[in-house]
């Protein structure tokens, strides 16, 4: 009989393809692709992909097609956290549950990244804990 593995989704919405470059005093001066590879090492028995799209509705639709068969999304909307709420629409259509991830304590930073759109549908939100945030969702997931 062969083993099921276990998959989970990474989706960065916008600007995190420049983690590593952008506003590093915020963001680190880690890529994601290189903190990826930590990723995979810590959790060699889940198989963890990894999308990213500036664009709304390439986000809306990888969360369309993983969100019936993964066991679970990580999600860092950025900046669409705070505008989308078609985002909002597709994790309440889609049954994987959803973590919601922040590199930076946006409660922290300008008032207009206070509300998320998304956050009352996401199983949990994690902020502020830098890269390190997404392996504490990819942990909160296969418990």
């Amino acid at each position: 009989m062969t083993e099921i593995r276990k998959h989970i989704l990474i989706i960065n919405g916008p600007n995190l393809n420049l983690l590593g470059k952008r506003e590093k005093s915020i963001y680190g001066n880690i890529s994601f692709e290189t903190y990826f590879i930590e990723l995979d090492r810590a959790f060699p028995n889940i198989e963890i992909g990894y999308f990213q799209s500036n664009h709304e509705g390439e986000i809306i639709d990888k969360i369309h097609e993983v969100g019936f068969e993964a066991i679970g999304i990580v999600l860092n909307a950025g900046a669409y956290t705070h505008t989308s709420i078609a985002i909002r629409d597709a994790i309440s259509a889609v049954s994987a549950p959803v973590v919601e991830v922040h590199i930076s304590n946006v409660y922290e930073r300008e008032p207009f990244r206070w509300h998320s759109y998304i956050a009352d549908v996401c199983a949990r939100t994690i902020v502020g804990k830098g890269l390190a945030g997404y392996k504490e969702a990819i942990e909160y997931l296969v418990e």
